[in-house]
């Protein structure tokens, strides 16, 4: 059984919608084109009817895959997530104590990363270094660069 993932709504809405397209959109046109590759002739030797029927075998492994993860995923009231500490939703500001650098990020789960939204995942070194801490706490986090020390300015929802 896969493991049980936590989402927004509006992450799950897009993994939702993400399996609406696989289904309705490209199943039916890799459909189309095993039939139109059949309809050339001799499949033994038909390299498009070949590379057709690979293409549905991935799509249908993708949309498995996308759907076990939608039966298996929850959404986490963010209403209900405590504001003391840093964790998985929350929105954090944190000053890098070594150039004074602050910055706004929002914990989320690994699907739903985007960091020009300013969204990490749960799974990154500084999330994982922030998890726990309340504002004045700071989490020293190992990065490529070194350890650095991030001070927590701030938690909100």
């Amino acid at each position: 059984m896969a493991e049980i993932q936590y989402y927004t709504k509006e992450g799950l809405d897009k993994l939702k919608a993400e399996l609406k397209q696989m289904e309705t959109v490209e199943r039916p046109a890799i459909s189309q084109q095993i039939a139109e590759a059949r309809d050339k002739g001799d499949l033994s030797e038909n390299a498009e009817y070949d590379a057709a029927k690979e293409a549905q075998g991935m799509l249908e492994m993708r949309i498995a895959r996308l759907q076990e993860v939608i039966r298996n995923a929850r959404i986490l009231d963010e209403s209900k997530i405590e504001m003391d500490k840093v964790l998985l939703f929350s929105k954090v500001t944190i000053k890098n104590q070594r150039n004074n650098a602050v910055m706004n990020y929002t914990l989320v789960p690994e699907n739903e990363a985007d960091l020009k939204k300013g969204k990490i995942s749960i799974n990154s070194p500084i999330a994982k270094g922030l998890l726990g801490k309340k504002v004045g706490d700071v989490a020293e986090v190992q990065v490529p660069a070194g350890l650095i020390p991030f001070e927590v300015i701030e938690i909100s929802r």
